[in-house]
């Protein structure tokens, strides 16, 4: 389990409590232990310190960029089945079973977990559950909860470090495209789904969030990480 954190010390508290339930419900089910890593990805409050205190190996990441911060986890995690959770990102109980249920067929080579946003503002929410329809029209997941095998994510070289946003779509296409040419597949989730905080939807104006979220704009300047600031750096905490 390798959650990228740059300063969530409001968040992450919440997010490795939801995760340890669902770890006991695992290992309820006798399969293997699971090992949890937070990529401390140069944070300015006390992230690592509450990472700690819940038992999570804290690595640290100095450059910020998710991408970096998720490879960084990947190259410390010892197990053959890579999961990466948002570090403010709740899960069900049932979440790592039904992972691990799906990953037993060996044709599976990763995959992600369906995302449940639940923002106050009803305008946000059609807008989100729009998006939603067009990512499973369009073969596209998020990573608020992607996975994937060791050996399938080396072989793609794992995140674009390259990216400054939306490397974890590119990433799930990536890894599509590899499952098709291999005879295998990645499984999406549907029949659970993680739910990440509503932090940038509740405090921005809408106009800032349909700006952000824009794929035009994120396809002009995924590479530029100036352009990207004010989404990971300046997040409402």
């Amino acid at each position: 389990m390798i959650i990228p954190a740059l300063n969530e010390e409001r968040f992450i508290g919440e997010t490795l409590r939801r995760l340890h339930q669902a770890v006991q419900l695992l290992h309820a089910g006798h399969r293997c232990p699971v090992q949890v890593i937070v990529v401390d990805n140069d944070s300015d409050d006390r992230t690592a310190e509450v990472a700690r205190g819940f038992g999570a190996t804290v690595v640290p990441e100095p450059i910020r960029n998710i991408a970096r911060a998720r490879n960084a986890g990947a190259r410390t995690a010892e197990g053959e089945m890579l999961l990466f959770l948002d570090a403010d990102t709740l899960v069900p109980p049932c979440v790592l079973s039904t992972i691990g249920a799906v990953t037993d067929d060996p044709l599976c080579i990763g995959g992600a977990v369906d995302i449940d946003h639940c923002p106050s503002s009803a305008l946000i929410r059609l807008y989100l559950r729009v998006w939603r329809l067009l990512g499973r029209l369009t073969g596209m997941a998020q990573g608020a909860a992607q996975f994937c095998r060791r050996e399938a994510f080396l072989a793609l070289g794992g995140y674009d470090e390259t990216i400054y946003m939306g490397e974890d779509v590119d990433f799930y296409w990536r890894m599509s495209r590899a499952a098709r040419r291999g005879g295998r597949r990645v499984c999406y989730i549907t029949d659970v789904r993680v739910t990440p905080s509503a932090r940038r939807f509740d405090r921005w104006p809408i106009w800032k969030t349909l700006l952000w979220t824009n794929p035009v704009l994120i396809a002009l300047l995924r590479r530029r990480k100036g352009a990207w600031r004010g989404w990971y750096e300046d997040v409402p905490r």
